[in-house]
């Protein structure tokens, strides 16, 4: 089942409950779709496009909670924190720590990466194989941690 019919689905669910969070949420999910679809591509979405276009979706949303959290504006930060919920239903789901750093020590033997300086072989071949499960800021650090 693709992304579109999934949100198409909640959303009717969410006009029914009159889960004003979860409307507010889905339309900008299928807004973000129907522009995917029509940016000139030509192309239909992929489940890594979908999951992709969803990732940028959260951390728009973790970025905006993290600033309002700062100013004590908590009316804002609410509201943000319950789109993120929601958008979080349609991700995979995250790796754990030790998941993360088994993958990633695979990926250093493969790449036979031994220093800091490796970091950018290890990066590009992590991004690719943890895609959707782990966000880069925390493939990073673990990468770091790994080769230091």
């Amino acid at each position: 089942m693709s992304l579109e019919t999934k949100v198409m689905d909640e959303l009717k669910q969410a006009m029914k409950s009159k889960d004003e969070a979860a409307l507010r949420t889905l339309r900008a999910i299928k807004s973000a779709i129907l522009l995917e679809k029509t940016s000139g591509n030509n192309k239909e979405l992929t489940e890594a496009d979908e999951i992709k276009m969803l990732q940028k979706l959260a951390k728009q949303r973790k970025d905006s909670l993290e600033i309002y959290q700062q100013q004590g504006r908590e009316d804002l930060a609410t509201k943000e924190q319950e789109e993120l919920a929601v958008i979080e239903k349609f991700l995979p789901q995250p790796l754990s720590q030790e998941e993360l750093e088994a993958i990633l020590k695979d990926i250093i033997a493969q790449v036979g990466a031994s220093s800091p300086a490796d970091m950018g072989k290890v990066m590009g071949a992590a991004t690719k194989q943890v895609a959707g499960k782990a966000d880069g800021k925390t493939i990073s650090a673990t990468v770091k941690q790994l080769l230091s």
